[in-house]
């Protein structure tokens, strides 16, 4: 391993004893050194972060910032133990992080794509990402959290699904619906009929019978959403989906919204729900519900 290869790991081991993950950011790290290397670069520079962040043709703002980030962390660790290492400035790339608008998935996009991947080549694939697709749409899992789900987190007898393996290493118990529980069950029948001998702890199996790997689930993903006709197709729509489709629910059963916030914070693994507040999206069915609460809200002074 070489002297950049020994940073990075020393890197991702002290990020990820404090909780962090970092898949998606050590994927982009080892390109990045890789192309260093290759060009006989010993060290990170402003210059040559820059290079390689803008790298990519026609890339969005918001991922050269992501590309960035990446790098800045790792320089930033870098130049600890390496004198000659440059830390790129913040602001160096044009335009801040942005929200992506979200796509919201109905009933019938949810349908649609359980149709396209139907067409799948094997049952069991069929079914691995049709259960996937379901569950992420109705308890808002992130794709790594539900990939990352074991076989033995799954409590159908109390209806529970343990998430072990959420940000910062959080754990946290989601109730699950009946109906939920029983698409569960069935997946696992059909699973457990062609592997009889398990070959991985997952809970979703590969057609190897080994855990999903989430580029490529995120690949088939993309190639069934955009089957199905949906606009920029992207597995974490699934949990803003979720995360709007619920608040619309207690917005139209009269409820307190304010005060079950915390309660789909809980169920979403945040630690604040100021965080929830980012997966929402005015969209029109949740402001006509809000326009029919104003009006049923006399005003100050008035003396309904």
């Amino acid at each position: 391993m070489t002297g950049l290869g020994q940073a990075l790991a020393g890197y991702l081991e002290l990020r990820r004893g404090l909780g962090f993950k970092l898949e998606r950011h050590a994927e982009l790290l080892g390109e990045f050194i890789g192309w260093l290397e290759d060009r006989g670069i010993a060290t990170v520079t402003t210059a040559d972060a820059l290079a390689w962040v803008t790298l990519p043709e026609r890339a969005s703002p918001g991922w050269l910032q992501y590309r960035m980030q990446a790098v800045r962390g790792f320089a930033a660790y870098l130049a600890t133990v390496d004198p000659a290492a440059q830390v790129p400035p913040a602001g160096l790339l044009p335009g801040g992080p942005r929200r992506a608008v979200p796509y919201l998935y109905s009933d019938a996009d949810i349908a649609a794509l359980f149709a396209q991947a139907g067409q799948l080549k094997t049952p069991l694939r069929q079914e691995t990402f049709k259960t996937l697709i379901g569950l992420m749409a109705v308890t808002g899992l992130r794709g790594g959290e539900a990939i990352a789900l074991d076989d033995e987190d799954f409590d159908p007898g109390r209806g529970l699904l343990l998430v072990r393996h959420a940000k910062l290493g959080r754990h946290r118990l989601l109730p699950l619906h009946p109906t939920t529980v029983s698409a569960l069950q069935s997946y696992r029948q059909l699973r457990d009929q062609v592997f009889p001998r398990p070959r991985s702890q997952a809970l979703l199996v590969s057609t190897a019978g080994t855990r999903l790997i989430r580029r490529r689930t995120g690949q088939t993903f993309a190639a069934l959403a955009g089957r199905a006709g949906n606009c920029r197709p992207r597995p974490h729509d699934l949990r803003h989906s979720f995360a709007v489709a619920t608040l619309l629910d207690w917005c139209r059963d009269g409820g307190d919204v304010a005060a079950r916030m915390p309660l789909l914070s809980a169920y979403l693994g945040h630690c604040d729900p100021r965080h929830t507040y980012w997966y929402l999206t005015g969209t029109p069915e949740l402001l006509a519900e809000a326009a029919r609460r104003l009006s049923r809200s006399p005003l100050p002074g008035d003396p309904r």
